[in-house]
């Protein structure tokens, strides 16, 4: 199989630089619309597919960002491994501005968002107990040690509803939960492409320390952009390093990332209700096909 590397650009990061043969199409879906168009191209030999998670421009709150839509809209557009880049706090002392963690586990608190594809219909069950594919996460820690990046592999991410950052006993809360940074994106995202099958792994990249620390006070505005924004060209630098490594033809995810829907549908078979089987046929149609 050629695999298609699908990117997701967090906050700042609103194109990838290098990406050859270019051009942005709209994807529409069941679901709605995406964030935005999507930008197609090929980085070497290797198709790649990107989406600004918050659109260009950043027009799109994490709570209101369609979820669905763009996980489908990236498996309808042929992608196989996804590649999330994530603006974060840190909950740590030792992970400071400007370093990068391939995140291994997540903490879900967020609370208005769709969550699945399945539902009424068509119910399914898959398992989130190793939520990223750690093929994906040797590639990227691989790139980020060869380009001498500041990264840490492991982690757990505390996704947070937001808009609004958190208080300092939540802050406090997540850090004696051992949690390494926080963020407001990566679900349901990571769920989304675990229900399509699609391999999935985060780089999330810290901005700033969250209110828990005692210097939080003293960060400006200013200085978190300039770290954002630093940490965006370095993501790019990134996406370059790993891409060709990750393109590569390969068989079947030994993580098993590409058969998570093998056991997962519940829903007796002439109980499924059609509608719904139209929605599901990128997300889940290698297994409602039988």
């Amino acid at each position: 199989m050629e695999p298609v590397i699908g990117i997701v650009g967090g906050s700042g990061l609103y194109d990838i630089a290098g990406l050859e043969e270019t051009y942005w199409r709209q994807v529409p879906t069941p679901w709605g619309q995406p964030s935005d168009a999507l930008l197609f191209g090929r980085l070497g030999d290797v198709r790649c597919v990107f989406l600004p998670r918050h659109g260009r421009g950043h027009p799109l709150s994490p709570t209101h960002l369609n979820y669905r839509a763009n996980i489908d809209a990236l498996k309808r557009s042929g992608v196989t491994d996804v590649i999330s880049l994530s603006a974060v706090g840190s909950l740590q002392a030792d992970l400071p501005p400007g370093q990068f963690v391939i995140v291994d586990q997540f903490i879900d608190r967020s609370f208005a968002r769709e969550k699945s594809f399945f539902g009424e219909g068509v119910v399914a069950h898959v398992s989130m107990a190793h939520p990223v594919c750690a093929r994906l996460g040797d590639g990227l820690e691989a790139a980020a040690r060869g380009l001498g990046l500041p990264v840490r592999r492991g982690g757990t991410y505390v996704v947070m509803e937001g808009p609004q950052f958190s208080t300092k006993a939540e802050s406090a809360l997540y850090r004696s939960w051992g949690a390494s940074v926080i963020g407001m994106t990566n679900m349901p995202e990571a769920k989304l492409a675990r229900e399509a099958e699609l391999c999935y792994a985060t780089v999330a990249m810290v901005t700033d320390f969250d209110c828990w620390h005692p210097d939080h006070d003293h960060v400006t505005v200013e200085a978190v952009v300039k770290v954002l924004l630093e940490n965006a060209d370095r993501a790019r630098d990134l996406v370059r390093a790993a891409v060709p490594a990750l393109g590569r033809a390969r068989g079947l995810c030994p993580c098993g990332c590409d058969r998570a829907l093998d056991n997962a549908i519940i829903t007796a078979t002439h109980m499924r209700d059609p509608e719904a089987l139209a929605r599901l046929d990128a997300v889940a149609g290698r297994v409602l096909a039988d």
